[in-house]
């Protein structure tokens, strides 16, 4: 067993422009997963109702975000980094609004699958600017049936022979099967294309084995080892490693919020490396996941070591954070986000 490593920035300012200069030229990257809505109902409460013991919001704005695997995508719109959405939606009207919103943004949505018996996932917040009220959700979360699976994974097919790699973005919504999980990653193994997941604490780990990448958040690493047999284990390098050796993972980065990242590439020296993190505000971490998980596969990508991914992860991440709702980081925000925080790393 290795070593834990703590290290502060390695990443130079020409490294950080060689790689983020490569992301326009990466060839897509498919992303599939979980699609949905995130609508946001902004007001302000100024009395309790009459009518029961609840705030009234009067409502003074509302807005609708790519969420889910989508936002994965959007996110990389945002990075220059062009992509392929291949999910499930409901044909239902917010189904319709789905396809407006990528037509919007510009992203593709020759990859959706529309299937009657199922809701599109719509999920919308009530906010005030100091808290949330409350969260209704529109889902169904049961599996896709064996004609649906049919479908996406055909058109997984399709796309494969023409992306650079791929994301698995699971929500556990009822998209992924172990079947179809599989089916995809050994797809894009044997064309030597990289796999990253972002796991569903819901979805059985073993699901997930022969990735190339695996990043959960540090509760999600904690259930996905005690799914796996190790009940007690709460070492972060010993996590990583079993996470690695049972799942036949290449690499591993484990989100740990205000900690920063943890990593274990298996084809360096086996020692658990650890960065801090980046952000210096957080105002909302809704869709920082999505956001972390774009950014590490197109560093990945374009030539980055682990490290180097995280960091550019990490960076990206502390953009989101900063703003209200599910949010994107742009290419510009990302440039002037990593060369504050150089200065101040210094």
């Amino acid at each position: 067993m290795g070593e834990t490593e703590r290290k502060l920035m390695i990443l130079t300012q020409e490294k950080f422009q060689e790689i983020i200069g490569q992301f326009e030229k990466l060839k897509p990257i498919l992303v599939v997963g979980d699609l949905g809505i995130d609508k946001y109902t902004y007001g302000e409460v100024k009395r309790i109702s009459p009518e029961a013991p609840v705030p009234v919001l009067e409502v003074s704005k509302e807005w609708h975000k790519l969420g889910l695997a989508a936002n994965v995508s959007d996110n990389l719109k945002s990075l220059n980094v062009a992509s392929t959405l291949c999910g499930v939606i409901g044909d239902d009207s917010r189904a319709n609004l789905v396809e407006n919103l990528l037509e919007e943004r510009q992203l593709k949505t020759w990859g959706l699958v529309r299937d009657p018996a199922r809701l599109t996932t719509y999920k919308e917040r009530v906010t005030t600017a100091t808290q949330q009220i409350c969260r209704v959700d529109y889902e169904t979360k049961d599996s896709i049936d064996e004609e649906t699976t049919r479908r996406v994974s055909s058109r997984i097919q399709e796309f494969s022979e023409s992306h650079s790699g791929l994301i698995i973005e699971d929500y556990g919504k009822g998209l992924f099967s172990e079947n179809l999980c599989q089916k995809i990653i050994k797809d894009f193994k044997e064309r030597k294309l990289m796999i990253a997941v972002d796991p569903s604490r819901s979805t059985p780990p073993v699901w997930y084995k022969g990735a190339t990448l695996l990043k959960p958040n540090r509760l999600e690493s904690h259930m996905m080892v005690e799914a796996l047999g190790y009940f007690k284990e709460r070492k972060l390098e010993t996590i990583a490693q079993v996470l690695a050796d049972k799942l036949s993972l290449e690499k591993v980065i484990i989100t740990l919020g205000p900690d920063g990242m943890a990593m274990l590439d298996t084809k360096l020296d086996g020692k658990l490396r650890i960065i801090p993190t980046a952000a210096n505000e957080v105002f909302d971490v809704s869709g920082a996941g999505d956001t972390a998980i774009a950014a590490i596969t197109s560093a990945l990508l374009s030539g980055a070591t682990l490290e180097e991914a995280a960091w550019v992860g990490n960076c990206a991440a502390g953009v989101v954070v900063r703003k209200r709702g599910t949010a994107l980081c742009s290419l510009d925000e990302l440039k002037e986000y990593f060369q504050n925080l150089r200065k101040i790393m210094k």
